[in-house]
């Protein structure tokens, strides 16, 4: 009896940790890669903003009144396609996708394996971008909770109200943040910036909403900021984004001849199959073979050797006064300039704000891993990212962010340096660059610290809050419903 307590109550404990539901039976498969947190430790290596208190960093948000039951339909549909195994999996079924891109989904062998059919909402410029919404309002079986507006977390009225700042980020899968987490990044932001306002503003609302989904680039990036973001009026859009561009084949001459490994895969947990059943009830049994499986991995957690090759940079381009009108920036930054341009000229006639951040890259030459807590970014720097070395990733990765201050500095908007302030620590990231839970929560704290000072000084000069603008109650991209198109593809 005493061993059956306790287990009960290290499964807790686990799940706690891991910020999974202590009444749901069945895990979700897709769980978030935990690592060791060592933000508390770390926590005094970010310099804090004068207003901020320590002590915020450790309160969550409050529970979403959105999050609803999943339907028992919707669970059993996502273990059948976990079950298959398709690249098309719930996640994908729980959007609605643009027709554009979508065309025949018989031509495409992503949508091809669809179950049965598709939404699909009809873009007015007849773009194939942004490539797909969130349904409004909905709870996903892996956890996703959206509002209204189709966006992650809380609920979020379109039409705004008196004395309110509201703040959109923008970016990828590395904004929007894992699904199975409790919370990304911009809800604990919004979480924090409401105890601040409570105590030096109690008369101002601050709303922290975030448009972002995961595999786009800077121009779906750009698409949503024009047919979403700007219909809600915010004062300051903050783009976080610097992984799915992220390519060195543009210098390189000839790509380097080799054996690649072999391409990244889920693996199959060891041990016999009543225990990977047991796995799908038991955190702590799901750790366990986590564990076991990680032995795959060399122990030295050293980079692998890769074949030989020759970076060719362009001529007369500086790496630390970049010279941003060319046309040759590496690493598709010459597009995302581009698209940053774009933006800008999108917020401009509603008188909106444009903030860059720079961004991390887990990566450095001479780098070495926990072969356990650590795999997931080993996996993704030597198989992902083969066959680019270390030191050619970090490289590039301080170029990006360079190019994206200069960016900021020649616009005159507001830079926000999460690469020089988030502590450098491989088990607060996943992968390359995606955060565990721990890790978000500290990557919200650090852009936390400056974003405080660029709200007083607004609110010092009187340019926040602004008059209230007169808004439709609805958001205008569901104003048309989406359609359901069949996929009986043999």
């Amino acid at each position: 009896m005493t061993i059956l307590i306790g287990l009960i109550f290290a499964e807790g404990a686990a799940r706690v940790l891991a910020g999974l539901p202590l009444t749901q039976l069945e895990l979700p498969a897709r769980l978030v890669n935990i690592g060791n947190d060592t933000t508390a430790e770390r926590l005094d290596d970010v310099p804090r903003a004068a207003s901020v208190e320590r002590a915020w960093f450790f309160s969550d948000p409050p529970p979403l009144p959105n999050r609803k039951p999943v339907p028992t339909e919707a669970m059993e549909l996502d273990r059948t396609l976990q079950k298959a195994g398709t690249s098309f999996q719930s996640p994908e079924v729980f959007k609605i996708w643009n027709s554009v891109l979508v065309g025949d989904p018989c031509q495409s062998p992503f949508f091809s394996k669809a179950p049965g059919s598709l939404e699909v909402f009809d873009p007015e410029d007849g773009k194939p971008s942004p490539p797909f919404r969130f349904r409004p309002d909905t709870t996903s079986p892996i956890g996703l909770v959206t509002n209204e507006l189709g966006w992650r977390g809380a609920p979020l009225d379109f039409a705004r109200a008196p004395k309110t700042i509201r703040i959109v980020f923008a970016g990828a899968s590395t904004t929007a943040d894992t699904h199975q987490m409790p919370y990304s990044y911009p809800e604990f932001i919004a979480h924090w910036l409401n105890l601040w306002a409570a105590k030096n503003r109690p008369d101002l609302k601050i709303e922290v909403a975030s448009a972002a989904r995961e595999s786009i680039n800077s121009e779906g990036i750009e698409s949503i900021v024009r047919t979403e973001i700007v219909p809600a009026r915010p004062d300051l859009v903050i783009y976080h984004e610097g992984g799915n561009q992220f390519r060195l084949e543009s210098l390189v001459a000839s790509m380097p001849q080799g054996e690649k490994p072999q391409p990244m895969k889920p693996r199959e947990p060891p041990g016999p199959a009543w225990l990977n059943t047991l796995a799908r009830y038991s955190d702590i049994v799901r750790r366990i073979q986590v564990l076991r499986a990680s032995e795959e991995l060399p122990s030295t957690g050293l980079e692998a050797p890769k074949p030989d090759y020759q970076l060719t940079w362009p001529k007369d381009l500086s790496e630390t006064d970049p010279d941003l009108a060319r046309k040759d920036l590496p690493v598709s930054l010459t597009q995302i300039l581009g698209d940053l341009d774009k933006i800008q000229a999108d917020l401009k006639p509603i008188d909106a704000e444009l903030a860059v951040t720079s961004f991390l890259w887990m990566v450095k030459d001479g780098l070495k891993l926990d072969p356990v807590r650590n795999r997931m970014i080993w996996d993704y720097l030597n198989l992902y990212m083969y066959p680019w070395r270390y030191r050619d990733l970090e490289r590039l990765a301080n170029f990006q962010n360079q190019v994206l201050k200069k960016y900021t500095q020649e616009r005159g908007i507001d830079f926000i340096d999460v690469a020089a302030r988030m502590p450098f620590d491989p088990d607060l990231y996943a992968d390359g660059v995606h955060t565990t839970y721990p890790g978000t929560r500290m990557k919200g704290w650090v852009i936390l610290q400056q974003l405080v000072p660029l709200i007083e000084a607004r609110l010092k000069s009187g340019a926040w809050p602004r008059p209230q603008p007169a808004m439709d109650k609805a958001p205008p991209w569901f104003k048309t419903p989406p359609r359901r198109i069949e996929v009986n593809c043999k």
